[in-house]
């Protein structure tokens, strides 16, 4: 039997990354992954093949189509009646993940990682280490990684199948449908809602929740919901969903509505409800890997489980479900497993919905700062304002910048507007090693740059705005 330093069992962002870093760091690495796609096995987990990576495909596919149908006349270009080949979009998407899931496994035979396709099981402990089934081969290995991530939530009662989808199956609509529901105003609703609503779909969403985004600030909420309606979603709030049905053409969904009950007709309801842990397959009951009453792995914050040398990251421990959280994760695991000080500052993750316009944030808000007994001072600033961004057609939204009014440490930044996910980053950086909004403000940005907008909001904070 094969014995292994380090054994991860998944292939998403977490087990991949920490496979790898472990790797690097000297350990003897195999990795277990049962995803597949297209007949075959495929590294990545939802993340690469059927979540970040192809929904991201797909809203530039859509955005490249909305913008030549509606945008590009006022830079004097004409073009008579596009149209959308779905296929060849669908096929486009396909191409992006077969290049990025053959890297990682290009990167495991780099690294030299061994590699098993199909479920990992937790089988028995033995000596200081575990005996692993790792998709029908017994292994052993001194430190386990569950890696397993998670799974979409379905509606009570109601699968998944047919006209009724989760975010895999919103990828793969083969035409676009007349009427589209979306149950679930979060960002996968918002992403994929947003793919089919400018590709010709009438979109409804539905949200179980009073407002919209109510994890962001107030103000980027607020600014967001209303170009999104403008761009015509249509959105109710405070819902409660009842009877769910589907026949041959469509799908009939009854929900009450302040008081009121109403059934709406749909050809595709994409359900974006939440997920939960994947651990179906693991073993966890029968070698008593201890779960919460949600499901999910407990964990120490040293991702430590109630099994010596067992360990687990990503989706499957809960917080935040995000790709890049996740990957942080792997490599502090693996950095700790090698002595060294592996660390994730859970306080500044950077959180990003990429419609149009985007929304991107880190930190606090300025309602929880004040609830938090800060006292705080902001700053925004508009992309109106902003040569770059009326060069580029696109002034919607601002940057906002909330900042301890005693101390001036930054302590949230919060955007709505052209291209932020790539904005937030350096704000980031500046709150990750306990910068100001001075450090900000002070900070030399390119002229002419989006970016610019990000430094004037951090001046704003002071009172010091140059160009509003």
């Amino acid at each position: 039997m094969e014995t292994f330093d380090v054994l991860v069992i998944g292939g998403g962002p977490a087990g991949y990354v920490a496979a790898i870093r472990a790797a690097q760091l000297g350990f003897k690495v195999a990795c277990v992954d049962a995803f597949t796609r297209a007949g075959k096995a495929s590294l990545g987990g939802t993340c690469l093949n059927v979540g970040c990576i192809p929904s991201k495909a797909l809203l530039d596919s859509s955005e490249r189509f909305e913008m030549i149908a509606h945008d590009v006349q006022e830079h004097g270009i004409e073009v008579a009646s596009p149209t959308i080949d779905v296929s060849r979009m669908l096929a486009r998407k396909d191409g992006v993940v077969d290049k990025l899931t053959g890297g990682i496994a290009y990167l495991f035979k780099k690294n030299k990682i061994t590699s098993f396709h199909g479920v990992g099981r937790l089988v028995r402990q033995e000596g200081e280490g575990w005996v692993v089934d790792a998709a029908g081969t017994e292994v052993a290995a001194r430190n386990v990684i569950v890696a397993t991530g998670s799974s979409p939530r379905a509606l009570p009662g109601v699968p998944f199948g047919g006209h009724i989808v989760e975010n895999s199956g919103a990828l793969e609509i083969d035409r676009v449908p007349g009427q589209l529901g979306v149950i679930g105003a979060g960002v996968i609703g918002l992403e994929l809602g947003s793919v089919w609503r400018r590709l010709g779909a009438e979109v409804t969403i539905l949200e179980a929740m009073p407002g919209f985004l109510m994890s962001a600030d107030d103000a980027v909420a607020r600014e967001a919901l209303k170009h999104f309606k403008k761009q015509g979603l249509d959105f109710h709030f405070g819902v409660k969903i009842g009877e769910v049905t589907q026949d041959e053409s469509g799908v009939s969904v009854t929900y009450e509505e302040k008081g009121q009950s109403v059934t709406a007709r749909f050809d595709k309801l994409i359900v974006s409800i939440g997920r939960v842990p994947h651990t179906s397959g693991l073993g966890a009951e029968a070698v008593g890997l201890e779960l919460d009453e949600r499901g999910f792995v407990k964990v120490d914050h040293h991702y430590r489980t109630n099994l010596s040398g067992v360990y687990a990251i990503g989706d499957v421990i809960g917080g935040a479900m995000l790709a890049h959280k996740a990957e942080e994760e792997g490599v502090a695991l693996a950095e700790q497993l090698a002595g060294q000080a592996g660390h994730v500052n859970y306080d500044v993750i950077p959180w990003v919905i990429y419609t149009s316009p985007e929304i991107a944030w880190a930190g606090l808000t300025e309602k929880q700062a004040k609830e938090q007994g800060l006292s705080v001072k902001t700053g925004q600033f508009p992309f109106s304002a902003n040569g770059r961004a009326l060069g580029h057609g696109d002034p919607r939204g601002f940057v906002k910048v909330i900042a301890d009014a005693q101390t001036d440490k930054l302590l949230g930044v919060h955007m709505v507007g052209p291209n932020v996910s790539e904005l937030i980053g350096e704000t980031v950086a500046i709150m990750e090693f306990g910068g100001s909004a001075e450090d900000l403000a002070r900070t030399v940005h390119a002229h002419p740059t989006l970016s610019e907008v990000v430094k004037e909001a951090a001046l704003a904070a002071d009172g010091r705005a140059l160009h509003m």
